[in-house]
């Protein structure tokens, strides 16, 4: 085992799962303003009521943020980079975005930093941050945007000319933990332009406001220790006293120009905020070291050197190409014996060398040098992206003790109905700043990828949404903070089966009781769809907009304008998909305990039944009285509109809906229905007694490749009919995966007029044109990654039961054949071909955005997004 093997193996062992070496980590957001939390108005418009201007001087109720930032995993004790070019209005303490309504395609951020390095027990990361010289352009930035348009694209930082000439700090942070609780920080500054430039460099250290709320009044401090403290080597150094995490110490590496230590109040600034009735509680308020700073304001931070926010100030003039290196240690009182000393650069010797033999255990070895890059940084993004989310829904509705009552209706607006919901933990985020919340859907896909590395982290985030805490009384999942209500895929099955088959793979030994455990509350969940999206008892389903935002005709998660319904054939086949899931499941668990064949009978007959109503629709007594989801005509699969007036019409678009069908497809081995005969009896019998449910689904009696057996809604026949469109380049199929959307439609709108209005849908492979989702999606042309990797997988599970004899062209109309396996790996590479350099050096994820194209400073950095052009 590698030494960081070794430590996660040792968090293992931690009965209380945040005590060893994952207790402090980058669970800071880079945005906590804007957020649903946050938002006390009385319209639900949460953008406006607290906005970035209000975030430096306003105290946070739920959550805290910074730049590059870490804290421990219940966010009591909070470090990040603040920055001051001498040009900026204010301090650079979180990056700078739009907000949804600002953003000519919804809330964006407009700042270039980068995750680079981390592992999964946060004991080294590296993080970059680009810093313009010249003054930061906000206002530029809004009012361009603002007037830009859906078909504009977007105004971006780089846009604006402030990185021009190169004149901008590379500002670099890492972090290598010494051991659990005694982290060594380093921040090296390089100034990338022509000039001699200077920077003030602040690193922060404050409390997250606890007391303020009528909870808990225990009030944490910061205050200066004795600078000539001979343990401490005369560094300045910062102690924080917390009631329930202990005393830390911030030692600050003692240079020529950190010539101060600031402190101030974690506490709002109601007279810069709420004037003129405003009034200060205390003389230091949270922007006091940013008044202190940027406006001369000697009184604005504590004299005393006290307080719950504090920095320490480095004021620093670099040359042209020049670095500067600041250290810093944030550990236990009772772990620092020196200062910032010889120890300071072995540790992170050692912890840089430990993390590479990490991942030469995770990458491929015959992948390139540049691949190898590409994969440890997007697991390094997937790393970073775990934050802590507070957010306890009744609280929130009801208002705190010490503040003002909430606005009369608070009580029955949003979230009003899970009241049970009380998050406090680390999570797997979206995102830092775009969706500093967790997803349902999206949190399922994060696990597959977190596997790779921590998959005990993985299978705890699987079961954390089904705890009493988060999943609803009535077993749905909640989606996300701006609407738990909202209904995303059912894929927790899915990605619970996937991270134990990982580890199992990894380990050699697979983790029965998380199966376990993880299996009876989704019994919960399939009883809720079942009986709350199954609209006529037909076992086909219309479960909303199911995270395909605007890819629909109309946006499916409102009732339609003009009444009616839509069988939903993604949402059929998802469910579809969650029976061969749990079945699965309890399969796997019936050769230990053969009281799930029971279990399993009931899956393999609701999916008999689902596959039946999507092929051919029940109750049917001539042509006219049901239409079904596969329409034979197109060889495709489509919504189907419900009219009032019992009229009903296949909504014609061929988009990613049409293709959710191919996902609900299980292989199952002969070895396993021999060891489970009760299974296979009954197996049997359906298909002998019940040919009218089998007749049109694959094949569950001939016996494929290797004795297996194939459960699938989409038949050999139709699979191949699908897979000419989807291979297609002049549909589906692109350079670089395949798109949500056919690009038929390019040339080819969908137009729909119904009850006197008309809808169109036409190819959009880039941002969205409507404000759909806050506009800040676009199902209707762009590659999507996640539905992408399980397309892919579906057509390895096709390949494992039809084998060579299955062949199809690709692209279509090529003449050429592959197997369903080789156009697997052929996407695969596809979609990797998005970040690597292609023969010409340039990555088609950057496309025309030259400085990333060609700069050195910029070429090998690589974000990665959900979609693409």
């Amino acid at each position: 085992m590698t030494e960081e093997e070794k430590r996660l193996q040792d968090d293992e062992m931690d009965p209380a799962g945040w005590l060893r070496w994952k207790h402090w980590g980058p669970y800071l957001s880079e945005r906590a303003w804007g957020t649903v939390r946050e938002d006390y108005s009385a319209d639900g418009s949460a953008w406006d009521y607290f906005p970035h201007d209000h975030a430096r001087s306003r105290v946070y109720r739920w959550n805290e943020d910074g730049l590059m930032g870490i804290c421990d995993a219940q966010q009591f004790l909070c470090f990040a980079l603040s920055l001051w070019n001498g040009q900026d209005a204010i301090l650079k303490e979180r990056p700078f975005g739009l907000t949804g309504p600002q953003g000519n395609h919804g809330e964006d951020v407009k700042e270039y930093y980068f995750f680079l390095d981390s592992t999964p027990t946060h004991s080294y990361m590296k993080a970059l941050y680009k810093y313009p010289q010249r003054a930061f352009p906000y206002t530029e930035l809004v009012e361009e945007n603002k007037r830009r348009g859906k078909l504009d694209p977007e105004f971006e930082l780089l846009d604006t000319g402030v990185f021009a000439e190169n004149r901008y700090f590379d500002v670099f942070v890492e972090y290598a933990k010494n051991d659990p609780e005694d982290l060594y920080i380093r921040i090296s500054v390089v100034n990338c332009g022509p000039e001699t430039a200077s920077l003030d460099l602040l690193p922060t250290l404050w409390h997250r406001n606890t007391w303020s709320w009528g909870e808990d009044d225990r009030r944490p401090a910061l205050h200066a220790r004795e600078e000539a403290a001979s343990e401490l080597d005369g560094n300045p150094t910062i102690q924080a006293d917390h009631p329930i995490l202990g005393s830390y110490l911030l030692v600050c590496e003692k240079q020529a120009d950190a010539h101060e230590l600031l402190f101030t109040e974690n506490e709002t600034n109601h007279e810069r905020l709420f004037p003129p009735e405003g009034r200060n509680g205390f003389p230091c308020v949270k922007d006091g070291i940013n008044d202190y700073v940027t406006l001369g304001k000697q009184e604005a931070v504590n004299p005393a050197r006290t307080g719950t926010k504090a920095s320490a100030r480095y004021h620093m003039t670099l040359a042209p190409g020049e670095t500067r290196v600041v250290r810093l240690r944030l550990a236990k009182q009772d772990r620092v014996t020196d200062g910032v000393g010889e120890s300071f650069d072995k540790v992170y010797a050692q912890r840089i060398q430990e993390a590479d033999a990490f991942y030469d255990t995770v990458a491929p070895s015959v992948l390139s040098p540049d691949a190898k890059s590409i994969q440890r940084q997007a697991l390094a993004g997937m790393l970073w992206s775990k934050q802590f989310f507070h957010y306890n829904v009744r609280k929130w509705l009801e208002g705190d003790p010490t503040q003002p009552p909430p606005p009369p209706g608070r009580c029955q607006g949003r979230n009003h109905e899970w009241t049970h919901v009380d998050n406090a933990r680390v999570m797997s985020m979206p995102d830092t700043w775009e969706y500093p919340w967790f997803a349902a859907w999206d949190l399922a896909f994060h696990t597959i990828t977190l596997a790779l590395v921590d998959s005990q982290f993985a299978k705890n985030q699987l079961l954390l949404l089904l705890r009493e805490w988060y999943m609803h009384p009535n077993g749905q999942l909640p989606a996300y903070e701006w609407e738990f209500g909202d209904v995303n895929p059912p894929v927790h099955a899915w990605a619970a089966m996937r991270v134990y088959q990982i580890e199992k793979r990894m380990r050699g030994v697979g983790d029965i009781k998380f199966l376990e455990r993880i299996f009876h509350k989704l019994l919960l969940n399939f009883t809720w769809w079942v009986n709350r999206k199954d609209l006529d008892g037909r076992n086909v389903f219309q479960g909303g907009f199911l995270g395909l935002d605007n890819i629909g005709v109309f946006d499916r998660s409102k009732p339609l304008p003009f009444g009616g319904h839509i069988d939903q054939s993604d949402g059929t086949s998802w469910m579809a998909m969650y029976c061969l899931n749990l079945l699965s499941i309890a399969l796997e668990l019936a050769a230990n305990d053969s009281a799930y064949e029971d279990v399993a009978t009931k899956f393999l007959e609701h999916y008999f039944y689902i596959a039946h109503a999507m092929n051919d629709r029940p109750g049917a007594r001539s042509s006219t009285d049901d239409i079904d989801l596969w329409d034979d005509e197109d060889g495709f699969y489509y919504d189907v509109l419900n009219l009032n007036d019992g009229s009903k019409f296949p909504l014609r678009v061929r988009s990613m809906v049409g293709l959710i069908p191919l996902l609900a497809v299980e292989t199952i081995e002969s070895s396993v229905l021999d060891k489970l005969p009760d299974f296979r009896r009954r197996l049997e019998w359906f298909i002998e007694h019940r040919p009218d449910l089998c007749a049109q689904v694959a094949s569950v009696t001939r016996v494929g490749r290797e004795d297996r057996r194939l459960f699938s809604v989409v038949n050999a026949s139709r699979l191949r009919r699908i897979l000419t469109r989807v291979l297609d380049e002049a549909e589906f199929l692109s350079s670089y995966g395949l798109r949500a959307l056919s690009r038929y439609h390019m040339e080819h709108p969908y137009t729909l007029s119904v009850a006197g209005m008309t809808y169109t849908i036409d190819y959009e492979p880039a941002e969205s044109t409507t404000s759909l989702f806050g506009g800040n999606s676009n199902w209707r042309g762009p590659i999507w990654f996640p539905v992408n990797y399980l397309l892919i997988e579906a057509l390895q599970k096709f390949d494992y039961y039809f084998g060579d004899d299955f062949k199809v062209e690709f692209p279509t109309g090529s003449g050429k054949e592959m197997t369903l396996w080789q156009v697997s790996v052929e996407l695969s590479r596809r979609l990797i071909a998005i970040f690597e350099k292609d023969k010409n050096g340039r990555r088609p994820v950057y496309g025309g955005t030259e400085i990333f194209q060609t700069d050195a400073r910029w070429k090998d950095l690589i974000t990665f997004s959900e979609y693409f052009h």
